[in-house]
């Protein structure tokens, strides 16, 4: 990080210039190993178990498409029982990811003034 007053190079998140002493402004935070993307089964795009919907989720395409590759998957001749079977443990497996709230279910917020 270089500091904006001084313009030598600091460590990444300091407070404080080590040269001249002025504030530095306040770093973004770190991302967490934890805020990556999960796969889930989805709650909004599901037909059967929401498995499809939420593999498109995951890597951002259709979910037409990822249904379309599945069915595919099944209706070949050589695969049939390890899709069917790998969509049930994907079932079992994904953890279901929670509804979003509609907008009119959020409370509002109301900032009273006083006179």
């Amino acid at each position: 990080m270089i500091c904006q007053t001084c313009q030598r190079e600091i460590a990444e998140y300091s407070n404080f210039c080590y040269y001249c002493g002025s504030r530095q402004p306040a770093a973004p935070p770190r991302p967490s190993p934890t805020t990556g993307k999960r796969l889930m089964r989805s709650a909004t795009d599901a037909k059967i178990a929401g498995v499809c919907g939420g593999v498109a989720e995951y890597v951002e395409v259709d979910p037409t498409l990822v249904r379309l590759v599945w069915v595919i998957l099944v209706l070949l001749p050589v695969p049939v029982v390890p899709a069917i079977l790998g969509y049930i443990v994907a079932w079992i497996i994904m953890p279901k990811a929670q509804a979003p709230v509609p907008a009119a279910a959020q409370p509002q917020s109301s900032t009273t003034h006083a006179a």
